[in-house]
C-alpha cells in the first residue's frame, strides 16, 4: 500500500510539472489547465517604470510581472505568466488625462500575451478605454538596459452613439505610434 501511494505522489507531481510550459509554447498545444511559466526570465527587464514624452503629453508605464495570470479563451482556459503595464498620462500642464494605476484587470487591461522571438518583441492586448475605444495590440522591444520601443495598433479609434453612452470619455490617450522609445527610471 505504501508503494501505492509513493506511486501516485510521483504521477501526480510529475502530471502537474508536465503541464508546467515556457511561455513561447504555441496557443494550438497549450492542454487546457496548463501553466505558461517565464523559465527564461524573458519578461523580468521589462518590469519598472519608463516614460516619453508624445504630442506634448507625458506617458508613464508602470510594468509588473504576474505569474499564473488566468487567460480565458472560448476553447480553454490556462495560466501564464505576464506583464501587466498601468500607466498615467498627464498633459504639458502637468494635469492627468488618464491613470489606470488604480484600475483592475477587468476594468482596464494592458497585459502580455506572448513573446515573438523573431521580432525580438512581447506582445500585448490592450482592452480599450470606456465601452472598449481603443482596443488593440502593443509591442514592446527592449532597446538598451534603460529603454524600450513602443509600437500601438489600436483596431478601433472610434465610437458611435449605440455603442457608448455619451457622458464617457472615450478619448485614447495612449500614443498610436510606432517606435516611440521610453526612458526607465
Amino acid at each position: 500500500m505504501k508503494s501505492l501511494l509513493i506511486y501516485v505522489g510521483i504521477m501526480l507531481m510529475s502530471f502537474y510539472q508536465a503541464q508546467n510550459l515556457p511561455l513561447n509554447t504555441g496557443f494550438s498545444t497549450i492542454p487546457a489547465g496548463a501553466h505558461l511559466k517565464d523559465t527564461n526570465s524573458e519578461l523580468s527587464p521589462y518590469i519598472g517604470n519608463y516614460v516619453a514624452n508624445f504630442n506634448g503629453n507625458e506617458i508613464t508605464l508602470f510594468i509588473t510581472k504576474l505569474e499564473d495570470k488566468l487567460e480565458q479563451t472560448g476553447q480553454k482556459n490556462y495560466y501564464m505568466d505576464a506583464l501587466i503595464v498601468k500607466y498615467t498620462i498627464k498633459n504639458s500642464s502637468g494635469s492627468l488625462l488618464q491613470d489606470t494605476q488604480n484600475n483592475n484587470l477587468s476594468t482596464s487591461a494592458l497585459y502580455s500575451i506572448d513573446i515573438d522571438s523573431i521580432e525580438n518583441t512581447i506582445n500585448f492586448v490592450y482592452t480599450g478605454t470606456n465601452c472598449n475605444v481603443g482596443f488593440g495590440g502593443i509591442k514592446l522591444k527592449k532597446i538598451s538596459s534603460t529603454q524600450i520601443s513602443w509600437e500601438y495598433r489600436p483596431n478601433d479609434v472610434t465610437t458611435t452613439a449605440d455603442k457608448c453612452p455619451p457622458n464617457l470619455d472615450t478619448t485614447i490617450y495612449l500614443p498610436i505610434i510606432k517606435d516611440l522609445i521610453f526612458t526607465k527610471q
